[in-house]
């Protein structure tokens, strides 16, 4: 199992490379099943995994100024701060058996499963139904639900106006949600960075990775204080993912990615609905 939880590392990098992201929502999933890690470490391990992967997607998208470093810093500090203290004080802070149904107990792990497969329910409904932006090429897919696109220009953009309300409940939000379950949430942040800040599309996506990498690596410092963390399983695991990020931007010049999203959209779904179950009935 051990073996096809790092197969499962390449796949996931693979999947953020080739078909522009999506692919660390299953970060946590693998760590669980696959890796037999507990809900709770794994949700910490994936923030550190999604945010260094993201990190890497980011730096394309600055090299093209196709970043906004102030539109990353405006949203990204109330989330940054959201996601530290629930990892930090929230997550340490919830009972580890919660409630009784007659023979079925809810403990902190279940109910961690339970909201990402909920996250990735929502997630793969917005790989599914993608909105294809009318002023780009038609070879140019980019959708709402990315981590990672690997298909960019080198167009000038205006300077974003902010709506600075908006942005400060949606980045409190995004980031309580991101300490609980360790997943980016690139498709609520994109969705978010649009219209409250008046960037395009291609700007919004190199944008949100910045986010995404800051308030999940921020996160993570804030389960140093609370866990033994296993250096040598985290270091392979992200390697092996950035690895297959770089196989999948390569490969991704020569395949058109369109019906792949759709696709692992589905793919998610199902893998969303299984956690469902498992956890549910199967546990």
């Amino acid at each position: 199992m051990e073996i096809l939880g790092y197969i499962a590392a390449m796949l996931i990098g693979l999947s953020l490379g080739l078909i522009g992201g999506g692919g660390s929502i299953l970060t946590v999933p693998v760590l669980v099943y696959l890796l037999g890690l507990s809900p709770v470490i794994s949700t910490a391990y994936s923030l550190f995994i999604v945010g260094l992967t993201s990190l890497v997607g980011s730096y394309k998208f600055y090299q093209k100024g196709l970043l906004s470093l102030k539109t990353a810093v405006v949203f990204g500090l109330p989330s940054i701060v959201a996601v530290y203290l629930t990892r930090r004080y929230l997550v340490p802070a919830i009972p580890e058996n919660i409630f009784s149904v007659g023979d079925f107990t809810v403990t902190k792990g279940v109910l961690l499963m339970l909201l990402f497969a909920g996250l990735m329910v929502f997630a793969s409904i917005s790989m599914i139904r993608k909105k294809k932006v009318a002023t780009e090429p038609a070879d140019e897919n980019i959708d709402t639900s990315t981590d990672v696109v690997s298909t960019i220009s080198t167009e000038k953009h205006p300077e974003p106006k902010f709506n600075y309300s908006g942005i400060l409940a949606e980045g409190l939000v995004v980031g309580t949600l991101t300490g609980l379950v360790g997943a980016g949430g690139g498709f609520l942040i994109i969705p978010a960075l649009v219209p409250f800040s008046k960037l395009d599309m291609k700007t919004a996506v190199g944008t949100s990775l910045l986010i995404i990498a800051a308030k999940s690596l921020f996160g993570f410092i804030g389960d140093v204080y609370n866990y033994d963390i296993d250096w040598a399983l985290l270091g392979i695991f992200s390697t092996i993912s950035i690895v297959g990020i770089f196989i999948g931007t390569y490969l991704s010049t020569k395949i058109h990615a369109d019906k792949l999203k759709t696709s692992f959209g589905w793919f998610v779904l199902l893998m969303g609905i299984y956690i469902f179950m498992k956890e549910l009935f199967f546990a």
